[in-house]
């Protein structure tokens, strides 16, 4: 890996054009057999709208926070223009009502993902092998 490359999963090529237009997201994966069920979303904002897509976030947890299938939800923010958004489901259909739901909503939004974003946000579809449910108490 290059030294100066962002961390994370590598962003899905973009699709846009010579006008700079992209789809605004792209989704990646299978959706395999039922079982518990997690997206991750590769983020890139443009250049100085960091703070836009913070509010993004904050948004999108809004609508899941009403959600009883969206499990654990993480938005989280590692280099200064890239961001990504964890979040898991019991199965199938809750992950499906997920993207169906407001924080869908919010990605299908092309004119705010393109003004936001320098390529379309990366959904990866993921089952969730293991997990550790709980925090302990000494924290």
């Amino acid at each position: 890996m290059a030294l100066n490359a962002s961390p994370g999963p590598v962003p899905h090529p973009s699709t846009s054009t010579d006008s700079g237009r992209h789809a605004g997201v792209v989704m990646t994966g299978d959706d395999g057999e039922d079982g518990t069920k997690a997206f991750y979303i590769h983020i890139e904002a443009r250049t100085d709208t960091a703070a836009e897509v913070r509010q993004m976030l904050s948004e999108i947890l809004g609508c899941v926070e009403g959600e009883p299938a969206t499990g654990p939800w993480y938005g989280v923010q590692y280099a200064p223009t890239t961001f990504g958004v964890f979040e898991v489901f019991p199965n199938l259909a809750g992950r499906r009502a997920h993207v169906e739901g407001g924080g869908g909503d919010i990605f299908r939004d092309i004119e705010r993902m393109n003004a936001l974003l320098a390529s379309p946000a990366h959904v990866y579809k993921l089952d969730v092998l293991m997990s550790k449910q709980v925090f302990t108490a000494s924290l």
